[in-house]
C-alpha cells in the first residue's frame, strides 16, 4: 500500500507531525489542520508499507537495528517513484545518488510479523542534496524509529557533484504547491 501526502502541519513548537497513529490514505492535511491550530510549510510525503521478514530478525524476533537502513531504502525508492523517477530513470539519465549521511533514532523494536508503515517526507526542494526523513510506524501506529539521510546528486561521467535534474526538481515543486 502507498499514499501521498502533498503538504503535512508542523506544530508550532517545532516538532514535525501531531499524533501517534499511521498517516491515513486521505484527507489527513485537512483533517489535522481543522482540529489543530498549525503553520503549514510545504513538503511532499509518501507512504509505504512492508512486512518484517524472519531473516530481518534475531534470535529474540527483534529487527537487526542494520537492517533498519534497508526500510528507509524502500521508502525513499517508492516516494521517488511515486514521483515518476524511479532510480532506475535517473541512472539512465547519467544520475547517481550515493548516500552522504544517516541518522537513526531508534524507540522501540520492530518484530517478526509486523507491518510497518515507512513515512518519508521531502520538506526542501533538492539542489546539489537531497534530504529524506523517515518515520517508521507498526500497525498499533506507535512510532519504532525515525531517521533521515543526505543523499548528493553525481555524475556518473564525471564522478563529481551535480544539481538535481530540473525536472524531479519541478515534480517536487509541484507537490509542494499542491496545497
Amino acid at each position: 500500500m502507498s499514499f501521498d501526502v502533498a503538504c503535512l502541519p508542523t506544530r508550532r513548537d517545532g516538532n514535525e507531525s501531531y499524533g501517534t497513529g499511521s498517516v491515513p490514505s486521505k484527507g489527513v492535511a485537512q483533517h489535522v489542520e481543522a482540529e489543530l491550530p498549525v503553520i503549514l510549510r510545504a513538503m511532499f510525503s509518501h507512504g509505504t508499507e512492508v512486512r518484517v521478514r524472519y531473516g530481518e530478525t534475531d534470535q529474540m524476533g527483534y529487527v537487526y537495528y542494520g537492517d533498519y537502513a534497508e526500510y528507509f531504502e524502500v521508502g525513499r525508492v517508492e516516494a521517488l517513484r511515486s514521483l515518476g523517477f524511479p532510480y532506475r530513470r535517473l541512472e539512465e539519465e547519467g544520475v547517481m545518488l550515493p548516500v552522504r549521511d544517516l541518522k537513526v533514532t531508534y524507540h522501540q523494536a520492530a518484530r517478526y510479523d509486523d507491518l510497518i508503515t515507512i513515512r518519508t517526507t521531502i520538506a526542501e526542494l533538492p539542489t546539489v542534496r537531497i534530504v529524506f526523513d523517515y518515520e517508521l510506524r507498526n500497525e498499533a501506529g506507535t512510532l519504532l524509529c525515525e531517521a533521515s539521510t543526505t543523499l548528493v546528486f553525481v555524475d556518473r561521467a564525471t564522478m563529481r557533484p551535480r544539481r538535481a535534474p530540473e525536472s524531479l526538481v519541478a515534480a517536487l515543486a509541484a507537490r509542494f504547491s499542491d496545497h
